[in-house]
Parts: C-alpha cells; structure tokens; sequence
C-alpha cells in the first residue's frame, strides 16, 4: 500500500516517475518495490486504478447536450488536461510499453471510453446509419485525443500545453462535424 500510495503521490507531481523515485518516496528498497510489482506499468496500472472518474461522471457537465461535437470537445480537453496534470507518469507507461510492446495492455484506455460517452447522440444516426464510418470516426479520435498526440504537439510541433490542448480540440470537433454530416 504504501508504495501505491508513494507512485500515487509522485504522479500527482507531474514530474518524472520511475521505479527507484517512487522506492525512495515509498521508502522501501527497489528490490522490495520489484517484489510487489514487476514493472513499472504494473505499478501504474495500479496506481492510476480509479483516480480518473467513469466517462458519465466526466462528461457530466455536457450530459445534457446532445451535440456529439460538443461532448467530444469536452472529452478532448478533460483527457488532456487530466494527462498534463500527470504527465510524468503517462509519459512512464508509454515508454514502458513501446519498448516492450506486450504490456501495451496494461495501458489504461480512458480515451475509448470518453470518446464512446462523448458520441452516444450519433449512435442511432451514424451508428445505424453507417456502423463503418462510425468505427472509423472512434478510431480517428483515438488517433487525436490521446496522449501520444498532446505530446507530439508540445515536443515535437513547439506547442505550449495551452495551444496544443487547443489543437488537438480543434482537430477532434472537426472530425465529428465532418462524420456527423453524412446522417444530416
């Protein structure tokens, strides 16, 4: 528990976490952290265990609404804001799961369900009207409202957070608008 509680609290700093920080704060050997969980995002996955709300609780503030370019703005901007604010342990698990690609599903999947909470207007329309294209548009904003792409924009295109969460926000919409066009 306490070594949970210790990777929790140096999530929440949103400064670099690795095993041997999260030992120290923990204040246990690595070699007893490594006893409890074999790798970091294990640990993570721990960790990160209910610390993001259910997409309904998320998406509260736009529950009302039934325009799905609205709700998925708002999704878009809730995950990124969420992974700026834990960076340093996002940054961990992907890491951690690019160079050894079979613990790709230890990566929690927040944004899948954003995103379907987000489109639930266009289920009846697209979904029925065009279940390919509405696949195609959930995977087009997974593509967008990911980690992946915030961090692309801020280290790689120069972006400040502010101006990449914007980014991608517009990008995200206006892949909406465009798939909710061809049930209108």
């Amino acid at each position: 528990m306490a070594i949970v509680a210790a990777a929790r609290e140096l999530i929440g700093t949103g400064t670099e976490v690795t095993m041997p920080r999260i030992a120290r704060a923990a204040l246990v050997s690595e070699a007893t952290a490594y006893r409890y969980f074999p790798d970091l995002p294990s640990l993570m996955s721990e960790a990160l265990s209910g610390v993001w709300p259910p997409p309904a609780q998320a998406l509260a503030p736009v529950a009302e609404s039934t325009d799905p370019v609205e709700r998925i703005s708002f999704a878009c901007e809730f995950l990124l804001r969420g992974v700026l604010v834990r960076q340093g342990a996002v940054r961990a698990m992907i890491a951690a799961t690019i160079t050894r690609p079979e613990n790709a599903s230890t990566r929690p999947g927040i944004r899948f369900g954003l995103i379907d909470h987000a489109l639930q207007p266009l289920e009846s329309t697209l979904g029925t009207a065009d279940p390919q294209a509405f696949a195609q548009l959930k995977r087009d904003l997974a593509v967008v409202v990911s980690a992946e792409a915030l961090f692309t924009l801020t280290d790689l295109c120069g972006l400040t957070p502010d101006e990449a969460v914007d980014s991608a926000v517009r990008t995200a919409t206006t892949l909406t608008r465009a798939a909710a066009r061809i049930t209108n």
